[in-house]
């Protein structure tokens, strides 16, 4: 069969096919969703043979996609490794033991949502936010009796907000970018919809947060059994401090992720002369194992590792397979086409603008991607109307890198999952910060607060 252009009609089935396939394999029988996205996959390869598209296409269709994630699933690879290597080196054990000492019980959550956040602005990364300090604000959480949907809400919700506002940020300059705005004037104008987010997520977090109690007890014996099997000494501060350096330095993520890696295993040696090179090496590719009497802390402390990111990795080559194969057959933007061509109005046309980046994360599961492809369909649109580049650089955050924490076989919600250990499905709703940002940039649509025209000099 001859191929042809595919239609509006053709796409628009396809993608709700395949969606509710995910949909109902992850959500109704709580499916792993690797196994769903390679069926769809394989049901879209038919498709695409069906309708005259080569192997080669297909092929071609899935490196494409692939391509986008190399860099990402590189750093995976490494925050894997270093994981195991910071808790080998009592860094996250200890900031556990602070943590103990320094954040009460009835404000806990918040704090952690702050406290993620402060450290997501300073370093610009999401993804080293929550495998770093993240992992040990979970583990006090853990020893708190907190509700653990609701300490990984805080954390990544805190870990969004300062990759979201951080100059260092990598989908905040591809943002501005894309939208041909000035950086520091993007990062302004975002406060427009980021501060009424994080304001209220601040509030539930205080409100949901005071529903538990501490358990002072646990907290003690967890303490006891930290300081009693770990190094825990002011010398975890250095790998942090090189961390934050290389950010204030710009340095990028896989160089700072080396340099803390090479930082602790300096660490290691010097708590241990004797350690072995077999056992570091194991230790970097299997993580590290707790063996201490408390089954509590083995559980939260038995992490890290190469090995642990594969099924992430994993994950992600076939979610950006799928995703691949649909921007080389033009299936999303043949969705996307007929949309631009009718919207007029600002408040209609950032809410189809925002819904068309969460459409994204939802087929295609990448973060970068429902940033470039909504701006490269909408930007004619925007400047037709004459919004700002600012306006549309701010809807593009808001409806795209934000969201894919929320999408289970995406490729920022599949890496929170297994780094904390908790289902993106179960963290969602407590997520309140990237379930925020949409709502308040659409309200700031319809209503004109903080909207930004091409008249505009700021």
């Amino acid at each position: 069969m001859k191929k042809e252009k595919v239609s509006f009609t053709e796409s628009i089935i396809i993608l709700i096919a395949l969606l509710a396939i995910l949909g109902i394999s992850v959500i109704k029988f709580g499916l792993s969703p690797e196994v769903p996205v390679l069926f769809t996959v394989l049901l879209l390869t038919f498709w695409a043979r069906f309708r005259g598209f080569t192997w080669k296409d297909v092929q071609d269709g899935i490196k494409e996609g692939i391509g986008v994630a190399i860099i990402p699933i590189f750093i995976f690879i490494l925050i894997g490794a270093l994981i195991g290597l910071w808790i080998k080196a009592g860094i996250i054990p200890s900031i556990m033991v602070l943590g103990f000492h320094l954040i009460s019980g009835s404000f806990f959550v918040p704090s952690v949502f702050i406290a993620c956040a402060i450290v997501g602005v300073a370093i610009g990364s999401g993804f080293t936010t929550i495998s770093t300090v993240g992992i040990a604000l979970f583990g006090i959480g853990a020893s708190m009796n907190a509700n653990p949907a609701l300490v990984a809400g805080a954390i990544i919700s805190g870990a969004v907000f300062g990759d979201k506002m951080s100059p260092l940020s990598d989908s905040t300059n591809l943002s501005s970018a894309v939208a041909e705005s000035e950086l520091f004037a993007h990062i302004k104008n975002m406060m427009w919809s980021t501060i009424p987010s994080f304001v209220v997520s601040l509030i539930l977090f205080w409100i949901l947060g005071n529903s538990g109690h501490m358990d002072p007890t646990k907290i003690e014996r967890t303490s006891h059994v930290l300081q009693t099997n770990f190094s825990i000494s002011w010398w975890a501060v250095v790998p942090i401090v090189f961390m934050l350096l290389c950010a204030w330095r710009k340095v990028p993520a896989i160089p700072t992720l080396f340099i803390n890696i090479a930082a602790t295993v300096i660490m290691i040696f010097v708590q241990n002369p004797h350690e072995s090179v077999q056992s570091l090496n194991n230790l970097i590719m299997n993580g590290f194992v707790a063996k201490t009497s408390d089954a509590s802390v083995n559980a939260l402390l038995t992490r890290g590792g190469i090995s642990s990111m594969m099924a992430t990795v994993a994950l992600i080559i076939s979610t950006l397979s799928l995703g691949g194969m649909l921007m080389k057959f033009n299936v999303v933007q043949s969705a996307m086409e007929p949309l631009v061509k009718h919207l007029r109005k600002p408040g209609r046309l950032i809410t189809v603008t925002i819904l068309s980046g969460i459409c994204i994360n939802l087929f295609v599961g990448e973060q970068y991607l429902s940033v470039i492809l909504p701006g490269r369909a909408f930007k004619p649109a925007f400047d037709k109307i004459k919004l700002s580049p600012l306006a549309l650089s701010r809807v593009l955050e808001d409806g795209g890198s934000v969201i894919n924490y929320l999408i289970p076989w995406g490729v920022a919600g599949s890496f929170a999952a297994t780094t904390l250990g908790v289902p993106v499905l179960q963290f969602l709703p407590f997520a309140f910060f990237s379930l925020l940002s949409p709502v308040f940039s659409i309200i700031s649509g319809f209503t004109g607060i903080g909207l930004k025209w091409a008249k505009d000099k700021k």
